[in-house]
């Protein structure tokens, strides 16, 4: 029985085991890589520099991009290198950097998504006084909440990982280190780890999630009462775009999650974290610019005098 700090270090079995699959996923994979960092960070400075782009939303936008970029960097690089490699192998110190960073990556996001749907309602539900409530230091301490709270949860989720004792076995079946396979693999020390997942990752989920759909129930009444069809058009547009990016970001990582680890959960949470940490953060800046119609305006503006 080897603890965690005996493993010098695991083999990730990634996405498949046939060569010609593997630089075909490696070439698609590099190109969402990189769509994914210029299209959040291109989201970020054009935020900075655009001064119709200084209201909380997009501050709060700005964050999102930011964790995006971060969020897929922590697995995509190491991914695309053992596509190519014949030696899948992580150090079990990376692993364990790895499962800190992506389990406190996922808490910030979900809880980003809840600030700002709860940001969507201030703004909607009383926007004579939005200004005045939202205030920068209001906005500042909304966002340091998702950082604060997410990395100390990550800091005792790891914690609990590094308790996890392995008969031998160090073949990972996934392309990064997570929490599931991590669980199914070993053969001592999974009871507190599983339950503790479960409950938290239940908790914190149910919590954020239930902030949106109250925010957003409020939104719905506050559209209802509203006399101009216009107002009501513009408060369904800019709600649009989180709503969809909530749907995705939540129905996956729930998927992922909230089900005791199995041979046939974790081969299926396999194929869904393809999505959620390559695909997502490559499709939030999309959604938002895409259905955003102050973001396209700031984009073309700053477009014309770049080419001026």
């Amino acid at each position: 029985m080897l603890n965690f700090t005996d493993v010098t270090e695991f083999i990730l079995l990634g996405l498949t085991s046939r060569r010609e699959w593997q630089v075909l996923l490696f070439v698609i994979f590099l190109l969402v890589y990189v769509i994914t960092v210029v299209g959040n960070i291109c989201m970020i400075l054009l935020i900075k520099v655009s001064p119709q782009l200084s209201s909380p939303m997009y501050f709060f936008l700005s964050h999102l991009s930011f964790v995006d970029v971060w969020f897929s960097s922590n697995v995509t690089p190491k991914m695309l290198e053992n596509l190519l490699s014949e030696t899948k192998t992580i150090s079990y110190a990376g692993c364990l950097v790895q499962c800190f960073f992506f389990i406190a990556l996922v808490h910030v996001e979900v809880f980003i998504l809840a600030v700002m749907a709860f940001d969507r309602y201030m703004a909607i539900g009383d926007p004579l006084l939005y200004g005045s409530k939202m205030s920068r230091t209001v906005c500042i301490r909304l966002i340091s909440f998702p950082y604060v709270y997410g990395f100390l949860v990550s800091l005792a989720a790891t914690l609990w990982t590094y308790g996890l004792y392995f008969c031998g076995k160090i073949e990972i079946n996934h392309f990064y280190c997570a929490d599931p396979p991590l669980i199914k693999m070993a053969c001592a020390g999974t009871f507190v780890k599983e339950y503790t997942m479960l409950i938290l990752a239940g908790i914190n989920f149910v919590y954020s999630l239930t902030v949106v759909i109250l925010s957003y129930l409020f939104i719905l009444i506050a559209i209802v009462r509203m006399n101009s069809a216009e107002g009501r058009r513009k408060a369904f547009s800019t709600c649009g775009s989180h709503l969809t990016a909530v749907v995705i970001f939540y129905g996956t990582l729930i998927f992922m999650y909230l089900r005791r680890p199995t041979e046939e959960s974790v081969e299926q949470g396999k194929m869904v974290a393809v999505f959620y940490t390559t695909v997502i953060p490559m499709l939030n800046p999309m959604i938002y610019s895409l259905r955003n119609r102050d973001v396209k305006e700031a984009m073309n503006k700053v477009i014309s005098r770049t080419i001026l």
